[in-house]
């Protein structure tokens, strides 16, 4: 499980995926942020390694909180995760309903 970790750790430093945090180890890499990057610059072997060191639940919870909520600027990538990882039938319907919640919370 740490050996994933760190090969997604490494991909996502290789490809700046981290330039807004200052780490200065690997481990320090908190898993919602691991499991967010990894989302938004991996590819899709990189994005099923996720299913494997972390539940399916924490990481749609992650992918709801973070990348659902910025629907105009993730839109594909969403409809896409939401399609193919989390079987949501309908992804343009669950991703607006995501968004109007979260700005209802939000009010």
């Amino acid at each position: 499980m740490e050996n994933i970790k760190e090969i997604l750790i490494e991909k996502l430093m290789r490809r700046n995926g981290f330039w807004s945090y200052n780490m200065l180890q690997n481990n320090e890499v908190p898993d919602d942020i691991l499991i967010e990057k990894t989302l938004l610059y991996l590819d899709i072997d990189d994005i099923n390694k996720l299913f494997t060191i972390y539940s399916y639940k924490k990481i749609k919870q992650v992918w709801r909180e973070r990348l659902v909520i910025q629907d105009d600027y993730y839109r594909k990538l969403n409809k896409l995760l939401a399609w193919m990882y989390f079987d949501i039938k309908n992804p343009d319907q669950y991703i607006k309903r995501t968004v109007r919640q979260h700005i209802h919370k939000l009010t």
